[in-house]
């Protein structure tokens, strides 16, 4: 092969090894929702660890030795949220209980009267300013992350090493110095104890009612109230954030919610969404490999305005349908059934009986309107668990047990014929819960290492699984061989994508190693073996869309580097294509 010219060698780099950033099966893909959206992990890992993943650090509030389900409230907390509701956040303000205006109040008087205060709380806001997010709810996300694994004042240190926090925690994480300062300079510990009576008030009305919704879900689920195998629920109570906003993540197998009274209220439907994850994503976990024969479900999924979560991930989609069909039968429909009075003659009671039916198909109605309007968000399979839930009603069977017939006797084809005759609504609706991923170990690290540009790491762990023949050979070699092109060793890259066509048996890995050899070649001007490489990556049938999209784009048209295709338009005015353009798709 002729050598690659340095400015070749640097376009080349730029967008063929772009490419490595849009493989959603070798790294994990983000997705949509409050907080920073994350592939949601097993919540089995607390008990049987991945090969290469360990399950995230519980947050500090989690007590090894406290009860399941717990409602509490934080310090480190309070603290972050006094510090955002200082630097501008007012979502929800007239919505929130009264102790959060008082302790605005209470904070502004301490900053007016001290210089230092003053300061600290600038330099505070300019870092939040800094580190804005576009999206407002993964605005604050990040800083609740962060509070959870936070020590209590004054020390305000993470309660995990640097690697261990979660991501979106983990890219604000440098506020800590000016936090701490703030909070000294604010005296805002004072602030805190005089205010903790409201807190606790607010603690105690909300025991209640989180207590009845636990009862009255674990009754429907048909799931013992002593059942614990190491996992928890906690609720958080901070009443300085947006009654609006209810941030709900899954840390491996501990659901924490954190939630904002308004008149001792919170989103109790909210909470209990979140329950639900806790009490059906281990069921469906332990069947997930039965689940893959739902794969092709997905497919029809392309025009619903789902999170990439939900087309992308079987076990995921298949859990929320569950989740919404659940809540579809037993949400309150505002309906009043009618009660028929004992001791009635038969036609003393006909009006009574009259009256409950049509309350009775009333509430149907509701029902499947609910029903309906998840199917068309792209939860597919709800209708199916409703009609299955109905059935699980009248049965003795705890979820635990009626789960698996659920599952195993979906008849999977009528299913996907019914997902395609939906006409899918254009606007989605979100998910709350963020499940934050494992931490990546051996290859899995690799990959995140290649995606942050640290090429060298990468490049040593892939190297150290291959001589140490642990991990996927044929994904350690396609690491390589990115790597390889990322620092400009053509040659080199080319010999590894070979290898890792001649070790791996992932269709995503096989597929996408023929199409970067197509794209040297043509680069190259060797197009007849390029053409040979893109059919390849079509026989292996990845089954991913953009995998046939770049195949089939290099079948219509030579891969062209940006420069170029510039210089071929400048001769010859011929129209510019996708391929030609400066930053075409590297899909």
């Amino acid at each position: 092969m002729p050598p690659v010219s340095c400015l070749c060698r640097l376009s080349f780099l730029v967008v063929i090894a772009g490419t490595l950033l849009s493989l959603p099966c070798l790294a994990q893909q983000p997705q949509g929702g409050p907080g920073p959206a994350t592939a949601r992990p097993n919540p089995q890992q607390a008990q049987a660890p991945a090969q290469q993943q360990t399950a995230p650090p519980a947050p500090s509030l989690m007590d090894p030795a406290g009860p399941t389900v717990s409602l509490e409230t934080s310090e480190a907390m309070f603290d972050v949220a006094v510090a955002l509701n200082a630097c501008g956040y007012d979502k929800g303000l007239n919505e929130s209980d009264p102790v959060r205006k008082h302790v605005r109040d209470e904070v502004n008087q301490a900053t007016k009267a001290s210089a230092d205060a003053r300061d600290a709380r600038d330099r505070l806001c300019l870092f939040i300013d800094q580190h804005r997010l576009e999206d407002p709810s993964r605005d604050l996300a990040q800083y609740v992350s962060l509070a959870l694994y936070l020590t209590p004042p004054p020390e305000l240190t993470p309660s995990v090493d640097e690697q261990d926090l979660p991501p979106d925690a983990s890219g604000v994480e440098l506020v800590l110095p000016l936090l701490r300062r703030f909070v000294w300079a604010t005296d805002l510990h004072v602030i805190w104890v005089e205010n903790r009576p409201a807190y606790d008030e607010a603690t105690n009305q909300l025991h209640g009612p989180l207590s009845a919704m636990i009862v009255s879900t674990d009754y429907y689920l048909k799931i013992p109230a002593s059942t614990f195998n190491g996992r928890r629920f906690l609720v958080v109570l901070e009443p300085m954030l947006s009654p609006e906003e209810t941030n709900a993540r899954v840390y491996g197998s501990d659901y924490v919610v954190v939630a904002s009274p308004r008149d001792g209220h919170i989103y109790m439907q909210l909470v209990r969404h979140a329950y639900l994850h806790y009490q059906i994503e281990p069921l469906l976990y332990q069947r997930e490999d039965s689940l893959d024969r739902m794969l092709p479900i997905l497919r029809t999924l392309d025009d619903a305005p789902l999170e990439f979560t939900f087309k992308s991930d079987i076990v995921a989609l298949v859990i929320e349908c569950m989740i919404k069909a659940i809540e579809a039968r037993t949400m309150d429909t505002g309906v009043p059934v009618v009660k028929v009075p004992a001791n009635l003659t038969h036609s003393e009671a006909v009006p009574y009986e009259e009256a409950r039916s049509a309350a009775l198909e009333k509430i149907t109605a509701i029902r499947q309107q609910t029903v309906n309007h998840d199917m068309t968000q792209g939860y597919v399979l709800t209708q199916y668990f409703y009609n299955q839930m109905i059935a699980f009603e009248k049965s003795p069977e705890s979820l635990d047990q009626a789960i698996g017939p659920m599952v195993y006797g979906m008849d999977v084809s009528a299913e996907l014929h019914q997902a395609k005759q939906i006409t899918f609504d254009q606007q989605g609706e979100g998910d709350m819960m963020t499940h934050v991923p494992p931490q990546p170990k051996g290859l899995d690290l690799a990959e995140m290492k290649l995606m942050k540009g640290d090429v060298t790491g990468a490049s040593q762990i892939a190297q150290q699984a291959l001589e140490t023949h642990t991990g996927d050979a044929g994904q350690a070699y396609f690491i390589l061989a990115r790597a390889d092109l990322m620092n400009g060793r053509i040659n080199d890259a080319q010999a590894a994508f070979g290898s890792a066509l001649a070790t791996s048996k992932d269709p995503r890995t096989l597929a996408w190693s023929h199409i970067y050899l197509g794209r040297i070649l043509d680069v190259e001007d060797q197009r007849e073996d390029a053409v040979a490489e893109y059919k390849a990556a079509l026989t292996v049938r990845d089954g991913q869309p953009d995998t046939k999209r770049a195949a089939e784009s290099g079948l219509k048209q030579p891969f062209t580097l940006p420069h170029q295709a510039q210089a071929d338009s400048d001769s010859s005015e011929a129209p510019k294509t996708a391929a030609s353009q400066p930053h075409p798709d590297p899909r």
